[in-house]
Formats: structure tokens, sequence, C-alpha cells
């Protein structure tokens, strides 16, 4: 037999933990796009009809997960016992207890052990999406609740063009510098995949408004999320080619007052580990009544003229 092709990591896991670790102690003033998702995805927690017991919240930076749950009063009573984890330790002590260092692409919990499962703005930097998914869904107990708000669709697309274009012109070639994001269809195909049942994406766009593309590269330094891909160069970005993109930026997504605005479209995919309790689509043909009955229109079968 053939020895198995070796793949490449498109990501730098080691990387973004050193991204992580810079970002940890002045992150406050950057995780307005992380506090946005936690709040949405507690409001979701709190509107769910049930109790649980045992939570992990993946990648949790500095716990936006557990204080928006808190401010909305869910972790008393809804929440039971929630384990904050993520990559990196200097994020993670600003975390509030019980805190746990842990990597998305390798999981640490024993198999039907959490109830729920979250995850804020990080599974977008994991080298293998459906494992990871798959590693959640053994995780959580039958009728387990997954809740996750990823970077996806979008995002970033503006200063991703801006970049290409300016090292094609100035350089002659391009080098990865955005990462790749899943788009809607892509999350909900992969919540199937790994075998959740009753699986839901749905995206909301945030747009941002810079005074200058150099505010969003700050920004993204604050957030940790700068570049880590595997194939990147190692050398930094020429003074030329990162003025050349700064102009495209502004010539091409300027907006009237000046500013220039940045995308990033947040995905929320939810899905629940299989349980026969839960609802079941309907065997095709079971169907008790007619749709044109309810349309008060008259069924035409394939290839009849109306």
């Amino acid at each position: 037999m053939p020895a198995p092709t070796p793949t490449m990591d498109l990501f730098d896991r080691a990387a973004l933990r050193r991204r992580r670790d810079r970002a940890a102690d002045g992150f406050s003033r950057f995780d307005f796009l992380v506090q946005r998702a936690a709040e949405d995805i507690a409001g979701r927690i709190a509107a769910a009809n049930r109790e649980f017991d045992v939570a992990a919240d993946l990648g949790c930076h500095h716990g936006a997960l557990a204080r928006a749950a808190g401010g909305q009063g869910i972790t008393d009573g809804k929440i039971g016992f929630l384990v904050s984890s993520d990559l990196s330790l200097p994020m993670l002590r600003h975390a509030p207890a019980p805190r746990l260092v842990a990597d998305e692409e390798m999981l640490p919990f024993a198999h039907a052990s959490l109830n729920l499962v979250t995850s804020i703005l990080s599974l977008h930097a994991v080298n293998d999406l459906p494992g990871a998914l798959v590693q959640i869904r053994r995780a959580l107990k039958p009728d387990g609740l997954f809740m996750a708000a990823m970077f996806g669709g979008e995002t970033l697309t503006e200063l991703r063009q801006s970049l290409a274009a300016a090292e094609i012109e100035i350089d002659g070639g391009l080098s990865p510098r955005v990462a790749p994001f899943a788009d809607l269809r892509d999350i909900g195909a992969l919540l199937q995949r790994a075998g959740f049942a009753l699986p839901v994406a749905d995206t909301d766009r945030v747009t941002v408004r810079y005074r200058d593309p150099f505010r969003l590269m700050a920004d993204l330094r604050g957030m940790g999320e700068t570049n880590i891909m595997t194939e990147r160069r190692r050398t930094p970005l020429r003074r030329a080619t990162l003025m050349r993109a700064v102009e495209i930026y502004r010539e091409k997504f300027g907006l009237p007052d000046g500013r220039v605005p940045a995308t990033f479209d947040i995905v929320i995919a939810t899905g629940w580990a299989p349980h026969e309790s839960q609802q079941k689509p309907l065997r095709p043909g079971s169907a008790e009544s007619r749709l044109a009955d309810a349309l008060g229109t008259v069924e035409h079968r394939t290839g009849e003229k109306p």
C-alpha cells in the first residue's frame, strides 16, 4: 500500500497561543466582538427550556460567556458548573474559575460528560474543524447542547482584497495574510456530518467603521487575531506594500465621511447530541393532508401544464 500523503496544517496553533498570550492583559479594550457574540449566545441559552448541570466554554478568552450569562442571571440555576477553557494561560487567568488550559483540537473531556458546550470566536482557527466538532459531540451527554459563535463568510473581505492587490502590484506575488472562513452552508453541513441532531446556523453581520485601516489592524492585534497561517511569510510586510494596501483599501471601500468599513460575519452554530426524545423528520409519503388543499389551489403533476 502507498504511504499516506502527509497533510499540512492550515493554522499555526503555536503562533495563535503566542498572539493570545500577548493580547491577554489588554484584551478587554478590544473584546467588543467577543462580548457581542457572548451576549447573543447567553440569550439563546436563557431561552432554552432546560437546565445544564455541567458546561464548558472552549476558547473562552476572558470568560465573556460566563460574564454575559451571569449578567443575564442564567448561571443561577440554568447553568450549574461552567468550566472556562482556553489555549492561552495568560488569557485564561482573567476568566472566572474553574479554569482549564486546553486546546480545542484535543479536548480533555470524558465521553458524555457535559450538558452544554459553547465557544465564542475561537473555532475558526482550528485546523480540523470536523474533528473538533466530533470531539465536542462525543463529550456531550445525550440531548446535550452545542452552541458556538465563529467568524465565517465575508469576514475581513476588505482587508483581504486590499492586501492581495498590493502584494501582487508591489511584490509581484501573493502571501496568505487573512485566513479563509467557512460560509453558513459549510458550517451547517459540518454539524450534520459530526452527528449533531437539529443543526442550525445563522449569521450576524457586523460592519465596523474605522478612521483608517491602521486602526483596524491595531484592533486585530489587540484581539490576538493577526496572521497565523502556516504558510505566511516570516518577514514583516514591506512598508511600501503596506502603504499601498491602505491606499487600495481607501480607494475601493472608503465611505463618504472618510472612514473605512470592516466586515465581520459571526456565524452562530447550534446542534444537539442525539436523543430518542428529539423531534425527527416525518417519513416521506406519510403526510395526512395535501399542501394544495392547505393553500386552496389545484395540484398539477410533474410535466402537466397548469
